[in-house]
């Protein structure tokens, strides 16, 4: 059973996810100007989803959150240094330390083959093992400096092919490319 594995994440115009520390306090700023009921696209891209796979970062991120964010879907953490999760996560959520594409196979084979790909470096390892199928990055209209980048180093260039481009009145621009094939150079 083939898997299609997306992204869907917001950066700061200079590229960043987070701040190093990890906080999104500037996307947390920046979604007070979104118009009630606007979600840029998000209720859509879930709906369509079987199963989220996302680091410890994302992670621990998430746990702040309350309620849980994500309902019934199950959740994939990959986690080379958490040995166990936290007891009031819900029973959806489990604890991985394979390979990506091990990863992708053991969900495939529970039937969860539309899987939203979450976390800088969580991304950085699906793109760099050839699993990612399509991304939607939203770019947020704030320079924070520093942080934890989007993208990191790659072993060859990864081609894009542009799907769609969306300007939002409130100043969020979201572009969705296909994952066309890695180049040589």
């Amino acid at each position: 059973m083939l898997s299609h594995c997306s992204v869907f994440i917001a950066t700061s115009l200079d590229g960043f996810i987070a701040r190093p520390d990890g906080r999104i306090d500037w996307l947390d700023a920046a979604n007070a100007a979104v118009p009630p009921g606007e979600d840029c696209g998000y209720g859509a891209f879930m709906a369509g989803i079987d199963a989220l796979v996302m680091g410890r970062h994302s992670f621990e991120t998430v746990l702040g959150f309350t309620p849980w964010p994500y309902g019934a879907k199950p959740v994939a953490v990959l986690s080379s240094s958490l040995r166990a999760l936290p007891a009031t996560v819900p029973d959806t959520v489990s604890l991985h330390t394979a390979a990506p594409a091990e990863v992708v196979r053991a969900l495939a084979a529970r039937g969860l083959t539309r899987l939203y790909i979450d976390g800088g470096v969580t991304i950085q390892r699906f793109l760099d093992a050839g699993l990612i199928d399509d991304i939607t990055i939203t770019t947020i209209p704030v320079l924070i400096g520093s942080g934890r980048p989007l993208f990191g180093p790659l072993p060859a260039d990864v081609a894009l092919e542009h799907v769609e481009s969306r300007a939002y009145d409130f100043g969020f621009v979201q572009r969705r490319y296909r994952v066309r094939a890695r180049s040589n150079g």
